[in-house]
């Protein structure tokens, strides 16, 4: 039995069965975790949801992009490659499915009693694991109780600060950008949800690139999609990217937690 932590699929189904095929991946034994974006800019992001939901062993946290697709869907809005997953005779299911993906999942290994904390962006280094943990429930939480409010409440990049004080839809809202979108952090990690490139601007850097007491554990490693253009390099073993632009024509990539190694397909 495997664990395998597989990064953004972007709707790239081929590219998916093709990485689940190379990993001997048996849906009896083994299990998968995604790192969100399962869909959006690929050719087939209702086959990719499809094939998910049919699974039990597969589950995925949410990205940027499955919010997106849950607020068109709330909305009823098909635009795009997400048209066929909104106008699907089976949408209101894959709505009721992706709306309980969590935004963090944590697992351990035990044989090497290692700690795998997921998201699809990151954690800010001002949050612990269970501040973290708490936060991502309280936006769960949310989501099932008052879909409609809080889909159309978390587009905007303001407040790019935390505070424990923010209330309502802009607590929600900053939670979610740091979860889900987050790239480089400021001072008192401040957000900068401009910046997409490798480089960050003056006063900001990657987030994983500082030194908090929450990134220290030795046995801790913190897996991550979201950031394309990294390529999964992060210079710390700890830090483990896994959106290696599958859709943009790069590779898909899989983490097997039991050892480390990373297995992925190309375009």
């Amino acid at each position: 039995m495997s664990t395998y932590v597989i990064g953004d699929v972007h709707g790239c189904f081929d590219q998916f069965i093709s990485l689940l095929d190379k990993i001997n991946y048996n849906s009896q034994n083994d299990k998968i975790i995604l790192t969100g974006d399962l869909v959006n800019r690929g050719p087939e992001s209702l086959a990719v949801l499809n094939y998910c939901m049919a699974d039990k062993n597969i589950t995925s946290v949410l990205g940027n992009h499955d919010l997106y697709l849950l607020y068109l869907m709330n909305s009823n809005q098909g635009k795009g490659e997400l048209k066929a997953v909104v106008e699907a005779n089976n949408n209101r299911q894959i709505f009721e499915w992706l709306i309980t993906r969590p935004l963090l999942i944590e697992i351990s290994d035990q044989s090497n009693q290692n700690q795998f904390i997921i998201s699809h962006a990151g954690i800010p280094e001002i949050w612990s694991i269970e501040k973290a943990r708490e936060l991502a429930e309280e936006v769960s939480m949310a989501l099932t109780q008052n879909a409609p409010k809080i889909l159309q409440a978390m587009w905007g990049d303001d407040p790019n600060i935390w505070n424990e004080s923010l209330k309502g839809n802009d607590r929600y809202r900053i939670i979610i950008n740091y979860l889900t979108r987050m790239r480089f952090l400021g001072n008192t990690a401040r957000l900068d949800l401009k910046n997409t490139s490798t480089k960050a601007t003056e006063g900001f850097k990657p987030w994983f690139s500082y030194n908090s007491e929450s990134y220290r554990k030795m046995n801790q490693y913190f897996v991550f999609g979201h950031w394309a253009s990294l390529d999964g390099q992060t210079n710390n073993p700890h830090f483990i990217g896994l959106d290696t632009g599958c859709v943009w024509k790069g590779a898909l990539t899989a983490l097997r937690v039991d050892d480390l190694e990373k297995i992925s397909v190309q375009y």
